[in-house]
């Protein structure tokens, strides 16, 4: 049976075993291509760079909770239960991340770090979908915001805790889902119309 063809999306599975295995600093080009069975030559004909391949994978990891938050931000319904919503997906999605593979995440935190276009990329993402939920509760006549932009990157900044990884080793602490429920409600309170 002839090897699978090599394709990005094969090049970043081996990319992120690689990273599991060797961390980010030990990991280079020429582990991914052995473990993939090609020479790095292939690799790079794909990813100009390490620095490139390095990118993408952590434009990947972002973007594995792209499409479950923008089905919330994108559906009918009242705004407030979609905003909880879409609120409690990334929390979960982060403590998903944190918790199911923590080398791998330490390893995206570092890459995150050195990726700072693609995670601002990540933000502008969630925070439009934060805008569209917003909107919609405005037009509605849900929710009183003179701008909706601003106030989704007021949404974002305020529960940081609950989605920024520098505070991961506080998503399994004894009363999070308290203070995460907390702070929806005053969140909400302070959008009603």
């Amino acid at each position: 049976m002839p090897p699978a063809p090599l394709t990005p999306e094969r090049i970043l599975e081996a990319t992120e075993d690689v990273l599991r295995r060797y961390g980010p600093a030990k990991a280079t080009v020429v582990d991914v291509a052995r473990a993939l069975g090609v020479s790095h030559g292939s690799v790079y004909r794909h990813y100009g760079s390490k620095a490139a391949l390095r990118e993408a994978v952590t434009q990947r990891w972002l973007d594995l909770s792209h499409a479950e938050l923008s089905a919330i931000a994108d559906a009918d319904g009242p705004a407030g239960p979609r905003l909880r919503s879409w609120l409690a997906a990334l929390f979960a999605a982060k403590r998903r991340k944190a918790g199911d593979d923590p080398e791998l995440f330490a390893t995206y935190m570092v890459l995150v770090g050195e990726n700072s276009t693609t995670v601002d990329r990540h933000i502008e993402t969630m925070i439009g979908q934060l805008a569209r939920i917003v909107e919609g509760g405005v037009r509605r006549g849900e929710f009183a915001a003179a701008d909706p932009a601003a106030t989704a990157r007021a949404l974002w900044d305020a529960t940081n805790r609950f989605h920024d990884p520098a505070y991961a080793a506080d998503w399994s602490a004894p009363g999070i889902e308290a203070a995460f429920d907390t702070v929806c409600d005053l969140l909400l309170r302070g959008l009603e119309a």
